[in-house]
């Protein structure tokens, strides 16, 4: 058996912790939030070093891309060395793979009329390969990386545009406390609408969760989010506000699904190397064995899509009752 450990800067309310079944392993996957407290982050990664087989480092990024270049956030170092032995990922290798091919699955099965869609992403620094997946399928996509990191009503309309501002502050905002970019701790509980107009003018509201709870407005009715990250009362929550369809890029584990940082650790486990040695086409041949499919739920009409379910592959991955 193999355990997984997500250490977040989180809120401990999200905590969740699940036993499955992928290509043949069992693995134990526990997600642990330290509600915003780094120390306590490190203390948990240094006590859990050597006894657990991949750490996930939720609630922060240590990668963002500026441009071509890969930028380190200066406050996610310290967690990314506290462990010795045990590997540790961020989920940035996932966001490379698993959500532009779960864009690519979204046109090409006719799950989502991507071209010509108006498309809210709320930070596109993080989630480079969702960006070029979606210009690729010809969403019209507008980045609210200035709105919602920084609070300015700059709008950003390509990829290129993001990737152009980026190479020249992007050096300067990975310099930045954490919590000043990025909700964390008992934030991730508050909403506090802001920007509602880009919510309102965007069929599809794309990108990190957190930001997404953090800033939308009571009403979303007709909308579609697509994510990760959202426990059932999240969903709930969005079914309230009349989201039309909710796509998540990781599969629902005993009624949640965990962010990429927990489910590239899983890999890390799986492949038994080390997560420097592992490429992007690697982790293609993994989720390809793991037949993993993006979760589909149809809100309004309160059911799960057909092509999606889940999100799980019917034999590859399989949950083991419930949440443990």
């Amino acid at each position: 058996m193999k355990r997984i450990v997500s250490v977040s800067l989180g809120s401990s309310a999200r905590n969740h912790r699940v036993q499955v079944e992928m290509l043949g392993e069992t693995l134990v996957i526990e997600r642990i939030g330290t509600d915003g407290s780094k120390e306590k982050a490190i203390e948990l990664i240094r006590s859990l070093d050597g006894q657990v087989d991949a750490f996930g480092m939720g609630g922060i990024d240590l990668y963002v891309w500026a441009g071509r270049k890969r930028l380190v956030l200066r406050d996610a170092l310290p967690i990314a060395r506290a462990p010795k032995k045990t590997p540790i990922v961020d989920g940035s290798g996932l966001k490379n793979t698993l959500e532009r091919r779960v864009v690519e699955y979204l046109a090409r099965e006719g799950i989502l009329p991507l071209r010509g869609m108006r498309t809210l992403l709320v930070s596109g620094v993080d989630r480079f390969g969702m960006a070029e997946a979606l210009e690729a399928a010809g969403a019209r996509v507008l980045y609210g990386d200035f709105y919602f990191v920084l609070g300015i009503p700059v709008p950003l309309r390509s990829w290129k545009q993001v990737e152009r501002v980026g190479a020249v502050l992007g050096p300067i905002i990975v310099l930045l406390p954490f919590e000043w970019l990025y909700p964390t701790g008992e934030k991730q509980h508050e909403t506090t609408p802001r920007f509602e107009r880009l919510f309102r003018e965007h069929e599809l509201i794309a990108g990190d969760f957190h930001f997404i709870r953090r800033y939308m407005p009571a009403d979303l009715t007709g909308k579609v989010i697509l994510t990760n990250t959202v426990t059932a009362q999240d969903v709930e929550d969005l079914r309230r506000r009349g989201v039309r369809m909710l796509v998540t890029t990781t599969p629902e584990l005993g009624g949640r699904s965990f962010g990429t940082n927990v489910m590239e650790a899983a890999l890390v486990a799986l492949s038994g190397r080390r997560p420097e040695d592992l490429r992007p086409e690697d982790y293609e041949v993994l989720l390809d064995r793991l037949q993993l499919r993006p979760r589909v739920e149809y809100l309004d009409r309160g059911e799960s899509g057909e092509q999606g379910g889940n999100g799980l592959g019917t034999r590859a991955v399989r949950v083991h009752g419930a949440p443990v």
